[in-house]
């Protein structure tokens, strides 16, 4: 994969009103993430989402649907995120090892829907999450559109 792009999956994965989400740093504002990762070479989205989830999270997942694709162009290398909602297959939720990891895990919660706000998401995703993500599959443009 060059380094002038980078594609990253994440899961959107919800069980009775609640999203699971992971804490690392994201930004100085936000330390709680969807769980998800980078593309490796030969992985499909797929792939790359059920095995990032595992990692990440300690659940065997399966992709249910696209959500959205955004970007961030300013990034250096580029990126663009792949969101999907994803459904548990098996599992209990667990901290990951962090073995390789440059920006480890400290924490995996199922966070109330209604507490999303408190984790650093903004009104305009939680819009969406409420709504059932209304526009899902389309092109979201920036990330900051969807105020991530």
């Amino acid at each position: 994969m060059s380094d002038s792009i980078q594609i990253r999956v994440t899961g959107i994965l919800i069980e009775v009103d609640k999203i699971v989400l992971v804490k690392q740093t994201v930004s100085p504002s936000r330390n709680w993430s969807l769980p998800g990762g980078r593309l490796e070479q030969g992985e499909s989205l797929e792939t790359a989402l059920i095995r990032e989830f595992l990692e990440e999270t300690g659940l065997s997942i399966e992709v249910i649907k696209l959500l959205y694709v955004c970007e961030v162009p300013t990034n250096v290398p580029a990126v663009i995120h792949v969101s999907f909602l994803v459904k548990r297959i098996s599992g209990e939720i667990k901290l990951p090892t962090n073995e390789f990891d440059e920006n480890p895990i400290s924490d995996v919660q199922m966070v109330s829907i209604n507490h999303l706000e408190r984790y650093g998401f903004s009104e305009k995703f939680i819009d969406m999450v409420n709504q059932n993500f209304p526009n899902s599959g389309s092109y979201m443009g920036l990330k900051k559109n969807i105020g991530l």
